[in-house]
């Protein structure tokens, strides 16, 4: 997995760095085709912005999230972003693997 963190109007800290690398790593314990992770950490007035777009499964997804400290941005982020692969997996393993019920079939 590759992690890119960017930083708009803040200067990502190793403290940062490290924070949001670790937060991340749920992604690819949850998911093995994980390839990319993209985080802007952003900085307008007094909110805090964290947005992440992972490529992950062929698929691109996009969440963000807004607090008023930024460790509580990135957590929010993780959540939803973690939510959207578990997700993706979901759907990718369950994708037309349903056996036919012949015997309600039978029956009718």
């Amino acid at each position: 997995m590759q992690l890119t963190i960017t930083g708009h109007h803040v200067e990502v800290t190793p403290a940062l760095r490290a924070y949001v690398t670790e937060k991340m790593q749920r992604l690819s314990r949850h998911f093995d085709k994980v390839v990319t992770v993209d985080v802007i950490l952003n900085v307008e007035k007094h909110t805090q912005l964290a947005e992440a777009t992972v490529n992950a499964g062929g698929r691109t997804l996009f969440a963000n999230d807004n607090a008023d400290d930024m460790y509580a941005a990135i957590d929010g982020l993780a959540d939803k972003i973690d939510r959207q692969v578990r997700r993706l997996k979901d759907r990718l393993r369950d994708h037309h693997h349903e056996k036919p019920d012949y015997q309600a079939a039978e029956n009718i």
